[in-house]
């Protein structure tokens, strides 16, 4: 039977920075990854470029039951300590926009990185290893069984770096939840996160041949409030800001667009309101022609502003700077950029990420509730609570 100190499951961006950092300490670690190679979320991440952090990271960037407990590991690794570590690998990157970092060549690069750092300090990564099981020795003290498909590991600690749903063809399973009700963890129903929604037949019937169609807005729900592109798919509405709020949204809750996020609608349409101009031209302006059409279309009978009643242009006003959609679902797990919800950070000492009531196991990453908003932020929490673990493991 193999003997480790430390037993990473996952070898995501939380699982090999934790690795990294505990055979640092002289740990004999393992990575046991199921996939056939290990980062395949980071290598599409950030359009193939990956994404790695965000410069303006803080705990208002990130969704969970205890806003508080992501404070610490992100004070004690921070967007800087990633940043070194880049340098020291001499990748080239760049701020695309709003802090977010991405690599001038590709995200292989940040992959590279890892098993280099990995291998530097002595940790062993096994690709195609499934585990099996997971028990403990003594319901008191640190010591798990194991198994896996090639054998059994005995292990002084277990760190779960499985991540969450997102993206089944990438290999996300439940296996980090089932493993945390095994040992009686709380769990936070899971839901998909930055991900686009779906419309209803009447909304899509309108919007569907502006496919591929963006316009920049504001849009805001249960006190979030994101101003990008949002942007109209085949199935519904997409693009950063509606990722961001996503986050927030729940079945059967409305989002608010505001479509001219810079102007005070009814005063602009007041000032036109004599004008031969059509509605959807005028609205061209300031939103793409098509969408302008089609918005109109929708909702209101594009004519000459002057024919409109002065009530009629107040409630054109309205909807354009407060144009209520009720979004019929998402697109699920298997659009969703990450998975919110997991483990519950009640059951987690936020210094180390150790399972408070069992001593040697510890949950990282995408698996406990921490999710980041868009931009690098969640590259951000998968290293600072790797570390944070890989300190103590």
């Amino acid at each position: 039977m193999d003997e480790k100190d430390v037993v990473i499951i996952g070898g995501g961006a939380a699982g090999l920075l934790c690795a990294i950092e505990a055979g640092r300490r002289g740990r004999r670690v393992v990575v046991l990854e199921h996939n056939s190679t290990i980062g395949k979320k980071i290598a599409i991440s950030g359009g193939g470029r990956c994404n790695f952090t965000n410069l303006n990271t803080g705990a208002d960037n990130f969704i969970s039951a205890n806003p508080h407990f992501c404070k610490s590991a992100l004070a004690r690794y921070t967007p800087a300590d990633f940043i070194s570590l880049v340098e020291k690998h001499r990748i080239a990157f760049h701020e695309k926009k709003l802090g977010q970092l991405f690599c001038d060549g590709s995200a292989q690069q940040i992959i590279t990185l890892l098993l280099e750092e990995a291998s530097e300090t002595g940790v062993e990564i096994r690709c195609g290893s499934t585990v099996q099981s997971v028990n403990k020795s003594n319901p008191n003290e640190g010591g798990f069984e194991i198994k896996t498909n090639s054998g059994s590991i005995v292990s002084e600690t277990v760190v779960v770096a499985t991540g969450g749903l997102s993206i089944p063809p990438l290999g996300a399973t439940d296996f980090g939840y089932r493993l945390a009700r095994q040992f009686g963890i709380e769990i936070r129903e899971p839901w998909p996160a930055l991900v686009p929604f779906t419309l209803s037949r009447e909304e899509l019937r309108a919007l569907t041949p502006l496919s591929g169609v963006s316009v920049d807005a504001s849009v805001s729900c249960r006190g979030a409030q994101f101003r990008e592109n949002i942007l109209v798919t085949h199935r519904g509405l997409s693009g950063p800001a509606i990722l961001q709020i996503s986050s927030y949204w729940g079945p059967g809750r409305s989002i608010v667009v505001n479509l001219l996020p810079e102007v005070a609608a009814d005063e602009l349409l007041r000032e036109q309101e004599n004008k031969e101009l059509s509605l959807a031209n005028f609205l061209s302006q300031f939103l793409p022609r098509r969408f302008a059409a089609a918005w109109c279309a929708l909702h209101f009978p594009s004519q000459p502003l002057k024919r409109y009643t002065p009530r009629q242009l107040t409630d054109i006003a309205r909807k354009l700077n407060h144009w209520e959609v009720l979004p019929v679902g998402t697109e699920g797990y298997r659009k969703a950029e990450v998975t919110a919800g997991g483990v519950s950070t009640d059951e987690l000492s936020s210094q180390t990420m150790e399972v408070k009531k069992v001593p040697g196991l510890y949950f990282i990453g995408e698996v406990v509730d921490v999710t980041g908003q868009l931009g690098g932020y969640n590259f951000q929490w998968a290293w600072a609570s790797g570390h944070a673990a890989g300190r103590s493991a």
